[in-house]
């Protein structure tokens, strides 16, 4: 039984690895294997450091949103609290709970002669009760603060190792001599940073603030790990520095629009993400298919020919790019409106609710929304009501 299990396993370890499907025709995997220019090439084996690497940055992360983050988010003016409590009552709990969060006109109409309450004010207090659930500015401060930290970082280390790589200025250099490619030690740290970063925000998006595009973006973490991954096992890893760098160059004026929001500076949100809104259209919807899809689907077919694992490659890259015009499409939007109105609104990817039913109310007329309505859902969100961006 044990033999047989071997064999197996050895059977199912041959075909994840065959050569025939990650390298051109007449490569093995033992042609990869010494040095080269005084580097050693690497192993597929090698990705698998990624996980502890991985898990090391997350460590980091929870460090860095403690000890930098959080004093930063105090020291420009962000609570160290939720959202407005609603109401202790235990006959709306109980229906918010196991009925309905958004309750029907029928239903309202039912609660307020069961407690004899206005409709506005039940209505009131269930929008308050589903934000109660919401995480606090200072949390998605210090989330946001994180990224654009390591955005910041590996961009800037990209730019300056790319800087002096060839392929920068020549695409054709990404293919010339594949696959015999050394792996230098600066390429390689760039790119298991990058692959142990995308992996902890794969594990973190199940515990980190919950948006309407979890689905969306967990294709693009699954795409941009798969990416990663497969071209550093077959050794495209010289477009791949391209590729990372590209969507590096906008991911941190996202990050630090987000920054401004939170802080409740208008005018610098505003504009940071007008910059952003700039960047992310010219790298990804004029650069990456006029460039980077150029060269990886005509270039490389000219000098290396597809194969199994090239296909593979491509219909990624072009997965991504399907992403980016859905994303460009919402960001355009968000950066038009706030053109014409002289500020971002919120879109529907709002994390926190507002309503316009608090802009009717008058002073002279209070109802519970009124109170709240600077320590409720505004105050959570500042001047836009939430998290509007398609983020990536």
């Amino acid at each position: 039984m044990a033999t047989a299990a071997a064999g197996a396993l050895g059977l199912l370890w041959g075909w994840l690895w065959s050569e025939r499907f990650w390298l051109p025709q007449n490569v093995s995997w033992a042609d990869l294997e010494g040095p080269g220019d005084g580097y050693g090439y690497h192993g597929p084996g090698n990705i698998l450091s990624v996980f502890p690497l991985a898990a090391g940055v997350f460590s980091v992360r929870l460090l860095f949103e403690r000890f930098i983050a959080k004093p930063c988010a105090l020291h420009v003016g962000i609570q160290d609290s939720g959202p407005y409590q609603a109401q202790p009552n235990a006959i709306l709990e109980k229906v918010f709970i196991s009925i309905t969060k958004y309750p029907d006109d029928k239903r309202l109409e039912g609660l307020s002669k069961q407690l004899d309450w206005d409709i506005r004010k039940i209505q009131c207090w269930f929008r308050h009760r589903r934000n109660q659930d919401k995480p606090p500015t200072l949390t998605k401060f210090c989330e946001s603060m994180w990224r654009f930290t390591f955005y910041l970082c590996i961009f800037c280390y990209g730019i300056r190792f790319l800087w002096s790589s060839p392929w920068l200025w020549d695409t054709r250099q990404c293919w010339h001599s594949y696959p015999y490619q050394p792996l230098t030690s600066g390429l390689y740290y760039y790119y298991i940073m990058e692959l142990a970063f995308y992996w902890s925000l794969m594990f973190s998006q199940f515990t980190d603030i919950k948006r309407k595009d979890f689905l969306i973006m967990f294709v693009h973490h699954l795409a941009t790990i798969g990416l990663i991954t497969f071209s550093y096992i077959n050794n495209m890893v010289r477009v791949g520095t391209l590729i990372m760098c590209l969507h590096d160059a906008s991911d941190f004026l996202l990050e630090a629009a987000k920054l401004a929001n939170y802080a409740k500076y208008q005018r610098l949100c505003d504009t940071l993400f007008v910059i952003f809104s700039a960047v992310f259209v010219v790298t990804r919807l004029g650069i990456y298919p006029f460039w980077i899809l150029n060269t990886t689907l005509f270039e490389s077919w000219e000098m290396i020919g597809p194969y199994p694992s090239w296909w593979f490659f491509n219909g990624l890259l072009l997965i991504l790019q399907v992403l980016h015009v859905i994303w460009s499409y919402l960001i355009v939007r968000i950066a038009f409106k706030a053109l014409i109105r002289g500020k971002v609104s919120k879109d529907d990817r709002s994390d926190v609710e507002s309503s316009s039913e608090e802009d009717d109310v008058t002073t002279s007329t209070k109802s519970p929304c009124d109170n709240s309505s600077s320590n409720g859902a505004n105050q959570v969100n500042g001047h836009m009501g939430g998290s509007y961006w398609a983020e990536e």
